[in-house]
């Protein structure tokens, strides 16, 4: 039998030991890399052969949902892997914003030796796995939104405002942040102008609260 390869990602190593313990008891799946964080993963994904990425929502430097987003737009060497978001949290904004990036699935890690495996089968055959509880959040919202003639709004943030954000939730200043991106304090003051703006709010408090409903940091 063909083993799909799986890429993990975790910034706790216990946790992808414990992961990598429940997959690979199954004869059709196999770890072939892991990762510390989304950079790291973005990274693995490009340089090995994986069917199948297996990532943490809230992970350093990079987030899972923006890691997703990158290995997404991998096109060079054919189709890119399919993916896969693992959290602690049972989130309903972290499972919306996983569909908008791609992901054919949300997996609560306090369920992962129940749901894993047939999730990771799910997302293999191009099949979205939804975890019972998010089934009910997906009709409400969505006879919600009816209820009110909404429709689903396009993204508020750019990916660059969303790293920005983060950073600034994770209580890093402004020279701090013009490093980690490579770019000018003046420019992250500017996107920092324009996130407040955007999102209608005054403060780092307020902007952090966004990063946490958002799946961008951990509460």
């Amino acid at each position: 039998m063909t083993r799909a390869r799986l890429l993990l990602a975790d910034d706790h190593a216990l946790v992808r030991r414990g992961v990598r313990l429940i997959l690979e008891q199954e004869p059709d799946l196999t770890v072939v890399a892991e990762a510390g964080d989304g950079a790291e993963a973005v990274e693995a994904a490009r340089t090995s052969q994986v069917d199948l990425v297996v990532l943490d929502i809230a992970m350093p430097r990079m987030t899972g949902l923006q890691a997703a987003r990158e290995i997404g737009r991998r096109r060079g060497r054919g189709e890119p892997p399919k993916i896969l978001m693992l959290s602690m949290h049972d989130n309903e904004q972290y499972f919306f914003e996983s569909l908008k990036v791609g992901a054919c699935g949300y997996v609560l890690k306090s369920v992962a030796d129940e749901d894993l495996v047939s999730a990771c089968r799910a997302a293999l055959r191009g099949e979205a796995f939804v975890y019972p509880g998010a089934m009910s959040a997906l009709i409400r919202d969505y006879l919600d939104r009816l209820r009110r003639g909404d429709r689903v709004p396009a993204q508020v943030l750019t990916e660059r405002e969303d790293e920005v954000l983060k950073l600034i939730a994770e209580g890093l200043s402004s020279k701090e942040i013009a490093r980690a991106l490579t770019i000018s304090i003046k420019t992250v003051e500017r996107h920092r102008a324009n996130i407040l703006a955007k999102l209608d709010m005054r403060d780092r408090t307020q902007l952090t609260r966004y990063a946490i409903r958002a799946g961008l940091i951990e509460p």
